[in-house]
């Protein structure tokens, strides 16, 4: 084991504070999300503390991540509204929280499986949600970070001749280098060593995923959303479960600089990280929200180490709750919307949310005349998407 991985918890962590992650929830109940649909009205809930085999050591602390109140709200709608899940829904969400455990989360197409991430991070105040979408050709190194080895090459290649390649890993420090002479002044050569202008710097070719970022260390878990994991090549969650059990992974590229401590940039706008060794571990296990449509069977292994949560499709009172979040009213034609959206639901069509909201703001909007021609639109905004038309 090596020093870095042998680093304890500073002091300052052994006491719990309002709203750490070590303490114990108001009430002492292990329930600290509620499905409000609400942001902290002062210090964000404390999240009980991590079983022991879910214990990790990651260093140094990462500050805490800055909301994203436009995904919010583009997400969850108005602050005011209750979204709604079921009883049995919120149960397993708390479990994930306690035994920092991914969630993978399986149901039809629009019952609003990615916006749980969303509706967790805004309650419990975990910041910016972290969003890897999967396709086909989806690796686990494009989740974990990217190294721009071509960019580098050509920096180091159009940097000043004579610089020799073991310093363009060490960012320079002490002063700038003077400015040229004036005109006609006598030249003076350099000081031995200068440079006149600094090397590129290997962190800034460093560039760290989604869940690379989820797996840093921080005070509070990071909210990760895995979206669509059932598109992913067949290797794809093995690869994952491995970096998820562990909590932590390594750069090979910092591993072999041999530089102790290396600033990279995130997957958080403007964000960087000092990365030690080469080496990142979590300090506190993210929330691993992995949504799945059903298109195919995930290893044993893998669901082991995963919470199963399958989402139904929302009762009437939660499709009212949505409408009126995202509109922030209830129009009139809105009941008559949502029973053709339900007989459809309920006579094997397969129809989304999303489809709803745009048939309720589309008859709200003004001027539109539910004639036969605004019939046929709200048809066509109600289709079934398992007929491919």
């Amino acid at each position: 084991m090596t020093e870095y991985e042998q680093e304890p918890k500073p002091e300052h962590d052994a006491a719990p504070a309002v709203g750490d992650t070590t303490g114990t929830p108001p009430g002492g109940s292990w329930r600290v999300f509620h499905a409000t649909g609400a942001a902290p009205a002062g210090d964000p809930p404390a999240i009980p503390p991590a079983p022991p085999w879910r214990e990790f050591l990651g260093a140094p602390l990462q500050p805490a991540p800055a909301d994203d109140d436009l995904a919010l709200h583009r997400r969850l709608g108005a602050h005011d509204a209750r979204p709604g899940l079921r009883d049995e829904e919120i149960d397993t969400v708390n479990a994930a929280l306690l035994l920092r455990r991914p969630l993978l989360v399986s149901g039809p197409p629009g019952v609003g499986k990615s916006t749980l991430a969303y509706l967790v991070a805004r309650e419990l105040g975990l910041g910016r949600v972290l969003q890897w979408s999967i396709v086909s050709r989806t690796t686990l190194r494009d989740g974990l970070y990217e190294y721009d080895s071509i960019g580098r090459a050509q920096a180091i290649a159009a940097w000043p001749a004579g610089a020799d390649q073991a310093t363009t890993d060490v960012r320079p420090a002490g002063p700038p280098p003077p400015a040229p002479p004036a005109p006609g002044a006598p030249s003076v050569p350099p000081a031995a060593g200068s440079r006149p202008e600094p090397p590129p710097y290997l962190g800034d070719f460093v560039t760290l995923g989604p869940v690379g970022t989820a797996l840093l260390a921080y005070a509070r878990p990071r909210v990760l959303l895995i979206d669509e994991l059932d598109k992913s090549d067949i290797d794809l969650p093995n690869d994952l479960l491995h970096v998820l059990e562990n909590g932590s992974y390594a750069v090979p590229e910092l591993v072999r600089s041999a530089l102790p401590k290396v600033s990279v940039f995130t997957d958080d706008p403007d964000g960087r990280a000092e990365i030690v060794g080469g080496r990142v571990e979590c300090r506190e296990f993210p929330l691993v929200v992995i949504t799945s449509n059903g298109e195919r069977e995930f290893p044993a292994a893998f669901r082991r180490r995963c919470l199963p949560l399958e989402m139904r499709p929302p009762s009437r009172e939660q499709l009212v709750s949505i409408v009126v979040s995202h509109l922030r009213s209830r129009p009139e034609a809105v009941d008559a919307l949502i029973d053709d959206f339900e007989r459809r639901v309920r006579t094997g069509g397969t129809q989304s949310v999303d489809q709803l909201l745009n048939a309720v703001h589309l008859t709200t909007a003004g001027g539109f005349q539910a004639d036969s021609d605004g019939r046929k639109l709200i048809e066509l905004l109600l289709r079934d998407l398992a007929k491919g038309r």
